[in-house]
């Protein structure tokens, strides 16, 4: 079974792109859905996230995230304790996934990872898949999600690998600044592309590019 990446910054299309391979009955992990899952009421995470940062459990016995986000936005130290919790839950159920797509003998799982690089997540993919938007674009979708600031936005890229930098580490990139359309004929050029075990990138041989990035 292949393991693709799928990844791009803030603003981007991934979740659009996610939401396209599903439609293609491609298997996929939403790690962002899997967090959401684990601090809601009754999920794993619940009660060591509470113990760990009192005051931000809600009515319905979940974590309140809008709580939570401050105790931890630009504090690496708190930031680094909820990732001690919430990480390793997350690759548990991760793998639970990977091993349900072997099991249906799957020929592509994909592992919807934001910060993929960021975590180093990249190495335990076969491939991975960036998806990119020029960055005017990628500012006017960011800022019309609610509660968007122009202060959280430059802090939320300071945090993430910057976008060429991305693109340079892909197996295959997809663009999103254009229209659905050709996002969804890239995607699946890539997803035939990898069931018929014959990846090609920027028109060399795959195997040779590769090699070279999953080896630095």
């Amino acid at each position: 079974m292949i393991i693709v990446g799928l990844t791009g910054s803030i603003g981007m299309g991934k979740s659009a792109a996610a939401a396209m391979l599903r439609r293609m009955q491609v298997p996929l992990f939403d790690a962002d859905q899997a967090v959401h899952q684990l601090l809601a009421p009754g999920g794993a995470a619940v009660a060591p996230v509470a113990e760990a940062f009192l005051g931000v459990r809600n009515a319905a016995g979940g974590i309140d995230r809008r709580l939570l986000g401050p105790r931890v936005f630009g504090n690496p130290e708190m930031l680094a304790r909820l990732e001690g919790i919430i990480h390793p839950m997350v690759a548990d159920r991760e793998k639970q996934f990977l091993a349900r797509a072997r099991a249906r003998r799957a020929s592509i799982a994909v592992l919807d990872v934001p910060l993929l690089f960021e975590s180093r997540g990249s190495a335990r993919c076969d491939y991975v898949v960036v998806v990119s938007a020029p960055a005017m674009l990628q500012r006017q979708r960011v800022m019309r999600r609610s509660g968007m600031t122009e202060e959280r936005f430059v802090a939320i890229l300071k945090q993430q690998m910057p976008d060429a930098e991305k693109r340079r580490r892909a197996d295959f990139v997809v663009p999103t600044g254009l229209d659905r359309r050709s996002s969804l004929r890239r995607l699946r050029a890539i997803v035939r592309v990898l069931r018929q075990g014959k990846p090609r990138l920027a028109g060399r041989d795959w195997r040779v590019a590769h090699k070279q990035r999953r080896g630095r």
